[in-house]
């Protein structure tokens, strides 16, 4: 999780860096001093909400996979349980 929030820290920094340098602004004027912690805490919440959901997705994916499983199971006794109907009543 560090890694992902420390990512997005410095991707929203590189934004900022690009932004000044697109204006061809300098980057490390006084007054604009404020805007890296912004644009670094903007990223670092990004990528936090960011974790947030792919936990979610991998917990909604391994749900449905014991699902499907379980499904699988289900329908494999079934179709046994009516291939030894089909044996008993052929050997009757």
């Amino acid at each position: 999780m560090v890694h992902k929030v420390l990512f997005w820290t410095g991707f929203g920094l590189a934004v900022r860096l690009w932004q000044l340098g697109i204006e061809m602004r300098p980057l490390f004027n006084k007054e604009s001093l404020w805007a890296y912690p912004l644009f670094g805490a903007v990223g670092g919440s990004f990528g936090y909400w960011l974790t947030g959901v792919e936990d979610r997705q991998f917990k909604m994916l391994a749900d449905r996979r014991d699902n499907l499983l379980a499904k699988r199971k289900r329908r494999a006794e079934r179709e046994a349980n009516a291939l030894k109907e089909k044996e008993i009543e052929a050997s009757s």
